[in-house]
């Protein structure tokens, strides 16, 4: 059975300002998207789930079906404020979706097999879809997840501080925990810091992160459904809360349900969590298409 790729494609993005997940920064219009449907066909997955919002569901497949068909099975899911609260009200002034492991629960009626998570609008590289595939068709199992660890250095922005999860790894190469750092940029002496409260740490600069890149067996959704649960029972009066995938990790590990083992990549990730990042995306891109590692149209 082959795995699935879940893009997660339902953020508002509130930073970037405008609906990043459809721009086109490629010289034929390709989405970052794209890119990583276009590696994740080359590693050899079969299918792509789309988590996206209904109200955007028509324009978006739009734009997906005519390139893929024939290349990929496509399916779409719609994550809702109201799917699986079972009997929590949901703030009138909540607008956001319940985060990222939500929307993962929210595609459990579409996957049946090993499947790999990624935000819509990172570019993770090739090298880390075919680790993906790799784990997914050979180790992944209900006792043992993933997730493709990033080199710290090659994941910032040069226009603003940026969120990451910093993984702890032991000696077998199995997360300990991530820890969320939400303001983390290259200071004026090329030191990357974090700032927490009014305090500031260095981070080295080979530390491995989340882009939020994860690979899961299919028994990771009932377990994830009884969390949200108790998440929701903490928080569901919170309009600002949210139920990030790190949440589901660290439970799945601290309960010693199993291990998720960190695969290292050394490929350069980049995104757009601000506008200024885009021209930097374009650059990288035409940089790799110069190089021959894609070409200038992925679709043609």
């Amino acid at each position: 059975m082959q795995p699935t790729l879940l893009i997660l494609a339902a953020g508002m993005a509130s930073r970037y300002g405008s609906m990043k997940q459809v721009q086109g920064f490629g010289p034929s219009g390709e989405t970052i998207m794209d890119y990583s449907i276009y590696d994740a066909i080359r590693a050899g997955f079969k299918k792509v789930v789309f988590i996206i919002r209904k109200d955007f569901a028509d324009d978006f497949k739009e734009i997906f079906e005519p390139k893929l068909k024939g290349r990929m099975e496509t399916d779409y899911v719609y994550q809702d404020l109201h799917a699986f609260v079972d009997g929590f009200s949901v703030p009138a002034e909540r607008t956001k979706p319940w985060g990222t492991a939500h929307a993962v629960l929210c595609a459990v009626d579409a996957i049946n097999e090993p499947f790999a998570v990624i935000n819509a609008d990172d570019f993770y590289g090739r090298d880390a879809f075919e680790k993906a595939h790799l784990f997914l068709t050979t180790a992944c199992n209900a006792k043992l997840y993933s997730i493709i660890g990033y080199e710290l250095a090659k994941t910032l922005s040069d226009n603003g501080s940026v969120s990451r999860g910093v993984c702890q790894v032991d000696s077998n190469n199995n997360l300990v925990s991530i820890a969320e750092r939400t303001k983390i940029y290259r200071n004026e002496q090329n030191i990357i810091t974090y700032e927490e409260g009014d305090k500031k740490f260095e981070v080295p600069f080979d530390s491995k992160v989340s882009m939020n890149f994860w690979c899961f067996d299919p028994s990771v959704f009932a377990f994830t459904k009884d969390i949200f649960l108790e998440f929701l029972a903490e928080n569901a009066g919170n309009p600002k809360s949210e139920f990030f995938i790190p949440i589901i990790g660290d439970r799945f590990i601290h309960e010693g349900r199993g291990a998720i083992r960190v695969i290292p990549t050394d490929a350069k990730w980049f995104g757009v969590t601000y506008k200024e990042d885009a021209p930097e995306v374009q650059q990288s891109l035409n940089n790799l298409i110069n190089a021959g590692l894609y070409p200038d149209n992925l679709w043609k």
